[in-house]
């Protein structure tokens, strides 16, 4: 910004906010203000960049305002498939505003809106939480949508794969004729750019300017997900020939002043179908009785240059994202999966991090260096998982073991010192050379697993605090203390449980609950909850603190292969330890921070959505060719239409509902939650298990109905799984 226009900036703020100023337009302001018309276009753009950073509004008859003093808020808008939704305000610490359904405007889901605070309003009053109407659209959050065609007597319309995107678009398919692929037909999933929508009173429009295929076809599913979350699906030619020209061998100018670890017992340990291995561990016990532990990490940063094309398309795609059939990666497979993965038996750059521990496992010292490696072994879950389970024997099994005596003492004492257990379980979906999904394999978060994440952790913690103390900028990872009011909130709902639960803004209290949920079959549901009432995980560039993890120093250092925020890690470290790297000023911090908090969630959104439709897929097949497996699944709640079920070993919720328990007429007892046989007296209550079958898929809705398939239920504790952390602790790996 130049000095001109921040002063035009500085001037219109302070003239808008003095207590005479009455709500002026453009030429008004420009009066106000001694503006000639000479320099009248300073004015205007500082007026467009005011706005849409939302430190002024503007209302009826373009007149300016600041904000708060009109009852105006800036935000993302959140809708719910409902209808309604909720504004997140930009400002920091600022509550969500409810906007009801015919308060939206022409809004849609992920749009930059201003709305109007309503003081009277009878939300607010029996919810007690501010409602607001949308006012003014800011920024789309996208140009385009997905969604399948369809036809009715009179229109062609598309209707949003996103359930939160409310109305159906028309489109003139004769207007169609750029799109190079074949003529879109109903039933096949479409891209469609939308038009200027200005009335609610009128269905949006838009084109067609790609046709993904019949909504049945092999992949269709799965590139609609991409393009609907506009991942990036090839690489630019100048970053792809950047990346070929790289040697898979390493020169002796590369090794100049690394340490050289090729002699030792160096291990990796990932899943059955991983294909880039980024980390690396080697664990030795010492004298005293304490530990030497090494953790070695790829380093990308020896290949990918500062401001080259490579580090330009890393940082735009912020992360891969990883899809049942596929994976859209943040490098190209040159580098994700050959020069920069750490394979066996062959050489390999890397970024090493070693920590002493005492016997008691607190960490003593730590040093940090770049290294060259060549890993021993590749370890799958599976066979690390046989070893440790197995009575020690050659020189490989004795050092997993020693390795898991390390683990295992900073697994309690993490726990010990307030680390909140927020892991979920986790389902791989596989799929047959067709991307059908043939069976769905629970994943077990066992000791091999616990020993890869307490490594990664403590080497992302050891990071972290090197940099802080040398006060060297960075991307720090943070999760922000949650909002007391939300805590109290979620208190209530943990109640409706029959749970006995105090002041949960005490970090003993939420972890006495935690402890108390365990193997319960209302636990997901009451940890789902618990995630709602947090706030969310983010980069930033100053070291806030991890209210998850209980970390004071926490950042990202340990895939840099699949995250931006670990490769600039690496890169300040570098330039901390005198090697060569970037020195980034903290403008340029925060702005990466932002966008990969961003590219982080929407590859979240686009995970979850992905495996979800194949779940869906998978029981739907079951429908199709009338032959439903039977599932053990759990009771999480009761309601006069039904009953709520979880199926552990699929990871899914669905309904029972009432009508289908044909045995007999079922009675609600709200007090006691259940349903009872007015004949049989039969009970189901949450807590209990029941085998049930697919009756009904919704695939819009993201919906499934079961039915009972053995004739009572039985009382039962479920079996523990893997568990995937929802605030870092499992995001470390794949």
């Amino acid at each position: 910004m130049t000095e001109n226009g921040r002063r035009i900036r500085e001037q219109i703020l302070a003239l808008l906010a003095s207590p005479d100023y009455r709500p002026l337009d453009k030429s008004e302001l420009a009066k106000a203000l001694g503006r000639k018309s000479g320099i009248r276009m300073g004015l205007n753009q500082a007026l467009r960049d005011l706005e849409r950073a939302g430190e002024i509004a503007r209302i009826r008859k373009n007149r300016y305002v600041l904000p708060p003093l009109a009852d105006l808020i800036t935000g993302k808008l959140h809708i719910h498939q409902a209808g309604y939704g909720f504004l997140i305000s930009e400002k920091s610490g600022e509550p969500d505003i409810f906007i009801a359904a015919e308060n939206t405007g022409t809004a849609m889901h992920g749009d930059r809106v201003v709305a109007r605070i309503s003081r009277d309003a009878s939300y607010a009053r029996t919810k007690g939480r501010r409602e607001g109407r949308v006012i003014r659209i800011l920024e789309r959050a996208h140009d385009t949508i997905v969604g399948t065609l369809q036809h009715s007597r009179n229109f062609y319309y598309i209707v949003p794969d996103d359930p939160r995107l409310v109305h159906d678009v028309y489109v003139q398919p004769a207007r169609d004729r750029r799109v190079k692929q074949t003529a879109a037909k109903v039933g096949d999933k479409v891209v469609v750019r939308l038009e200027a929508w200005e009335s609610r009173h009128v269905n949006p429009e838009g084109e067609i300017i790609e046709v993904l295929g019949p909504a049945s076809a092999p992949g269709v599913d799965m590139l609609s997900i991409i393009r609907k979350y506009h991942l990036p699906t090839e690489f630019p030619r100048d970053v792809l020939e950047r990346a070929n020209g790289i040697s898979e061998k390493i020169d002796a100018r590369q090794l100049d002043g690394r340490q050289d670890l090729r002699n030792e017992c160096i291990v990796t340990i990932d899943p059955d179908d991983a294909r880039d291995f980024d980390d690396a561990i080697h664990v030795e016990k010492v004298a005293n009785g304490g530990w030497h532990l090494g953790v070695h990490i790829a380093d990308v940063a020896a290949y990918v240059e500062p401001g080259s094309a490579l580090d330009r398309e890393a940082r735009h795609r912020g992360n891969s994202v990883y899809l049942p059939d596929r994976v859209v990666p943040m490098l190209p497979e040159r580098l994700s999966n050959g020069v920069c993965s750490l394979n066996p038996g062959v050489d390999r750059l890397t970024h090493s991090v070693f920590i002493h521990f005492d016997k008691n496992g607190a960490a003593k010292r730590a040093r940090f260096t770049r290294s060259v490696i060549r890993s021993a072994h590749r370890l799958t879950y599976k066979q690390a998982y046989a070893i440790l389970k197995s009575t020690p024997g050659d020189q490989l099994s004795k050092r997993l073991h020693v390795a898991w005596e390390l683990a295992s003492l900073l697994r309690r004492k993490r726990f010990e010192h307030g680390s909140l257990d927020l892991d979920f379980p986790d389902v791989k979906v596989w799929l047959d050379e067709t991307g059908k999904p043939v069976r769905l394999e629970r994943l077990e978060n066992d000791e091999s697993h616990q020993l890869i994440e307490e490594f990664m952790l403590a080497a992302n913690e050891a990071v972290a605090r090197e940099l802080k103390n040398r006060a060297v900028p960075a991307i720090y990872r943070i999760h922000e203390d949650p909002d007391p009011d939300k805590l109290a909130e979620y208190r209530e709902f943990v109640l409706s449980f029959n749970y006995q639960v105090g002041d949960l803004t005490h970090r003993g209290e939420v972890q006495r609950l935690l402890a108390a949920i365990r193997g319960k079959p209302e636990e997901q549901a009451l940890k789902i909850g618990l995630l709602k009432s947090l706030k969310r995980a983010r980069y930033f560039p100053q070291p806030l603190g991890h209210y998850g993890l209980a970390k004071p120093n926490y950042l990202h250092f340990t895939s840099p292969i699949r995250r931006y925020a670990d490769l600039v890690v690496h890169r300040v470290l570098a330039q901390h330890n005198g090697k060569r790297g970037l020195r980034i000023d903290m403008s340029q911090i925060a702005s990466v921070a932002e966008h990969i908090s961003t590219t982080e969630r929407i590859a979240a959104d686009a995970e979850i959505e992905s495996v979800r439709m194949k779940k869906l897929e998978f029981f739907q097949r079951q429908l199709d060719e009338r032959n439903p497996q039977i599932f053990r699944a759990a009771i999480v709640d009761v309601r006069n239409y039904g009953l709520a079920v979880e199926l552990p070993d699929a990871l899914i919720t669905g309904l029972v509902h009432v009508s289908s328990l044909a045995d007999d007429f079922y009675l609600f007892e709200p007090a006691q939650r259940r349903l009872i046989g007015r004949r049989s007296r039969k009970r189901f209550s949450i807590g209990d298990e029941v085998r049930v079958f697919v009756v009904r898929v919704d695939a819009f809705k993201r919906q499934v109905d079961f039915a009972i398939a053995s004739e009572t239920p039985m009382k039962t504790d479920r079996r523990k799984g893997q568990r995937r952390n929802a605030s870092d602790i499992g995001r470390n790996r794949r």
